[in-house]
């Protein structure tokens, strides 16, 4: 029985939390360097890359929705969703590490390998993340209690995030010793052992309390009527996928435009010179960024109590977005300028991933309350896709985009391919970011009319709970 009432402990968010924070030790980690290694390490064409990125989300489009509806019907000891982290935090973490293994294959080979691995790859993500995420839609049926909750998760997540942004390039080093291929194998050894423990915590320290309704049938096709005919999902979804094309585009770019772009120079801090490598200003430019973003994160609570969740959601996405655009009259020298918009463009983005997955749980108690069925595990399954659709798609992109301006790995780079690099950092995610916002214009629950659906759901429940008491 669930108690509507209930506050979540502070144990049991902190647990949750972490579960996220294991997420995005890898999830950072293909946003931030899957592509620059696949090209400068593994040793693709950044063509052939994009392609493949996009190219496997064709069985994502397929077993992203299976492992929701398995999930929505599995019924254990533990519930229906934390018994998946349990099972697939070790799968996850070795194909994790296989990814990031470099075989002595030509060409054609290792291209093979790359779809083989980064395929697996996507679907263990899968396989733990939606039961994941939909744990977030049974932790508690209070809709404050989920947007605290999600804070606490992305706080974790950035957490996650700061580790792999501060680390990675300096632990390949280390373990590699001159050789990369090496280096990044054990680096990810590491993480993906990191990421094994935590969702061990997320499994022992959390519990599920909302249950669909007890009269439902398991009902594949009507499930997935009522999620296309779920307009507020509808718009979640094609907000994430813009979202996400914005945020991968621009972050798998920060290698490439340090690299190439700023190089190694002197660097005055209020009168200290300090002479920086690529290395340190990938480091510092990434930690700086994600800072600013859980500052953000924390915020997020405060910022929807004054402007609404959509609002902040839309107004936050679309100024991190124009912001961003900055970059392309940026000279290599503005490294302070650099860092400040940074830290700006971060800094708005904070709420955004925040209230992402704070609204797709709502979006599944509006499925509830129109059509009195409830398939969270569906909507959150269907919520991923549309995440790993636009990270996909914002990686195929940056391969693309890369081919097109004549991109040469390790080699000093043309003006054309330069520019290239540059317009990936500004206007090109720019536009996706804008159109991301733009879509939430027409996103309809408010936080009026969620208080109105948590009443009513609450009543409805309670309702039938005394009709089966006095039955």
């Amino acid at each position: 029985m669930e108690n509507t009432a209930e506050k979540l402990s502070f144990k049991e968010k902190i647990g949750f939390s972490f579960g996220d924070a294991a997420s995005n030790l890898f999830f950072q980690t293909f946003v931030l360097f899957l592509m620059f290694f696949y090209t400068d390490v593994f040793g693709l064409p950044a063509a052939a890359v994009g392609t493949m990125f996009l190219v496997t989300r064709i069985w994502d489009a397929f077993f992203d929705p299976v492992i929701g509806m398995i999930s929505d019907r599995t019924q254990t000891r533990w519930g229906k969703f934390r018994p998946y982290l349990l099972w697939f935090a070790l799968p996850f973490a070795i194909i994790g590490v296989l990814t990031f293994t470099t075989p002595g294959f030509d060409t054609t080979g290792k291209l093979i390998y790359a779809y083989i691995t980064y395929s697996l790859m996507m679907m263990f993500y899968s396989a733990i993340n939606v039961p994941y995420s939909a744990l977030m839609g049974v932790i508690t049926s209070n809709s404050e209690q989920r947007t605290i909750l999600s804070s606490y998760r992305f706080v974790a997540a950035f957490s996650g995030g700061f580790i792999v942004q501060a680390v990675t390039v300096y632990l390949v080093s280390f373990f590699g010793k001159g050789d990369k291929q090496v280096g990044w194998q054990l680096t990810m050894s590491c993480i993906a052992g990191l990421a094994f423990v935590l969702f061990m915590i997320t499994f022992f320290t959390t519990k599920e309390r909302v249950y669909p309704p007890k009269e439902q049938k398991a009902n594949f096709k009507q499930d997935l009527k009522d999620l296309f005919g779920n307009k507020p999902w509808l718009l979640v979804a094609g907000a994430t996928i813009f979202q996400l094309i914005y945020i991968v585009m621009r972050s798998s770019s920060v290698v490439y435009y340090f690299k190439y772009y700023v190089g190694a120079q002197p660097f005055n801090f209020f009168g200290h010179i300090f002479h920086m490598t690529m290395e340190d200003f990938t480091s510092m430019f990434l930690m700086s960024g994600t800072i600013a973003t859980v500052i953000g994160a924390i915020l997020t609570k405060w910022f929807t109590k004054i402007l609404d969740k959509k609002i902040t959601y839309l107004g936050f996405l679309i100024v991190s977005s124009v912001l961003c655009t900055s970059f392309y009259f940026l000279h290599p020298q503005n490294v302070m300028l650099i860092f400040v918009l940074n830290l700006l463009i971060s800094f708005f983005f904070g709420p955004v991933s925040v209230l992402q997955w704070a609204m797709y749980t709502d979006a599944a108690d509006y499925s509830e309350w129109k059509n009195n069925r409830r398939a969270t595990g569906l909507i959150m399954a269907a919520s991923l896709f549309a995440l790993k659709l636009g990270l996909s798609l914002g990686g195929a992109i940056v391969g693309w985009v890369l081919a097109y301006h004549g991109f040469a790995a390790n080699q000093v780079q043309t003006q054309n391919s330069m520019h290239g690099i540059i317009l990936l950092m500004s206007f090109y995610p720019a536009v996706f970011g804008i159109a991301g916002g733009a879509l939430m214009l027409f996103y309809p629950l408010t936080n009026k009319m969620m208080i109105k659906i948590e009443e009513e759901l609450t009543a409805r429940r309670k309702e039938k709970n005394s009709d089966l008491v006095t039955s």
